[in-house]
């Protein structure tokens, strides 16, 4: 039977009402990229959220950080669902794993989690005219990749740190990728074109050449490093030869 694994710490209440007011700001600060760009200043962020200038700068060090709570709740919600996973031998292959769960973190569950997703495709559409946002968007994933290692690496106990890093870098690419090309359309949020759908197919193609997902959960056999070949013009016994195949030259 598939292992339960143990819960999640849960926030106090302190920390829950300081997550809620970054995530906040951060909706303002979105609607405000989105609508004027690079042009954005801290101090228009801090009032339109209704919080003082100082308030700001003690939740974000720059103007773009602003937008990292938003920007980074889904793919929490993805490393999250996966890591509270059924996990052992007779859970379902890990590539089906991450795929339910980052389908399940773009699929929005009410309006404002459909909001906060058109909200995070005005971001990208104004990230190409501002590098230091662009910068913050990457910076997430890359946050994500790293959290997302050991929860893989919990569940391919017969793989390699290089299978589990790579492992790790095709999930989250897949879905960085998917939200950034469904960000150039005007899909729905929830339809079929929607980051949800996107992510599922990314996620199968970017995993298909990685066996180690594509297993069991904890068994090796597609790691193992094939056998080193022979060097050219030695036999079995390690005599060298003057043949095509490592033999001994004829008549000799």
């Amino acid at each position: 039977m598939p292992s339960e694994p143990a819960p999640l710490p849960r926030l106090s209440l302190t920390e829950r009402r300081k997550a809620e007011t970054q995530l906040e700001i951060a909706r303002t600060a979105a609607a405000l990229f989105t609508e004027r760009g690079a042009a954005v200043t801290a101090e228009e962020i801090a009032r339109t959220s209704g919080v003082a200038l100082r308030t700001f700068y003690r939740y974000f060090r720059t103007k773009e950080d602003a937008v990292v709570p938003l920007l980074a709740t889904g793919v929490r919600q993805w490393v999250e669902d996966l890591a509270a996973s059924p996990a052992g031998p007779d859970a379902p292959p890990l590539c089906e794993a991450l795929e339910r769960a980052a389908h399940r973190a773009l699929t929005p569950a009410d309006a404002p989690a459909a909001e906060s997703l058109r909200r995070t495709r005005g971001l990208l559409r104004a990230m190409p005219g501002d590098p230091a946002l662009r910068a913050v968007w990457h910076r997430v994933h890359h946050d994500a990749e790293e959290a997302l290692r050991p929860v893989l690496g919990k569940r391919l106990t017969g793989a390699g740190p290089l299978e589990v890093r790579l492992a790790a870098a095709a999930a989250n690419t897949a879905m960085r990728v998917a939200v950034e090309q469904w960000a150039e359309g005007d899909a729905a949020p929830d339809g079929p074109q929607g980051p949800a759908e996107l992510v599922a197919r990314s996620m199968r193609t970017l995993t298909a050449g990685l066996p180690a997902l594509t297993g069991k959960p904890g068994r090796a056999g597609a790691h193992k490093p094939a056998a080193r070949a022979r060097k050219p013009g030695r036999t079995a016994e390690g005599r060298r030869g003057d043949g095509p195949s490592g033999t001994e030259r004829p008549g000799r």
